[in-house]
């Protein structure tokens, strides 16, 4: 499955299928939690979110990648991330797109 941020593949042209997307919520568990609230006041990398976040992005790719293999696609165009905080120390990820066919 191809996936770009832009409107169109070069050389291709496609027939557009709809619109598709997947989403996630994730959380730590409350030991990375409390870590990360220590490490807030020394500054640095909070790592324990950003491989939260890293992991949560796959998950949603995964899921919009599917729904556009259901659809029959070749390929999602147009794909766009959004983040939302849910609750302290929880995320969702959205990620969604143009499902699209090869002519």
């Amino acid at each position: 499955m191809i996936l770009v941020n832009t409107d169109y593949i070069e050389g291709k042209t496609l027939e557009m299928l709809g619109i598709v997307g997947g989403a996630t919520i994730q959380s730590k568990h409350i030991g990375k939690d409390i870590g990360a609230g220590f490490k807030t006041l020394v500054g640095g990398e909070l790592r324990g979110y950003t491989e939260m976040m890293e992991e949560a992005r796959s998950i949603a790719e995964k899921r919009m990648v599917e729904n556009a293999e259901k659809m029959g696609a070749d390929a999602v165009v147009n794909v766009r991330y959004t983040t939302s905080a849910i609750m302290q120390g929880a995320s969702e990820v959205m990620v969604y797109g143009t499902a699209v066919k090869f002519r």
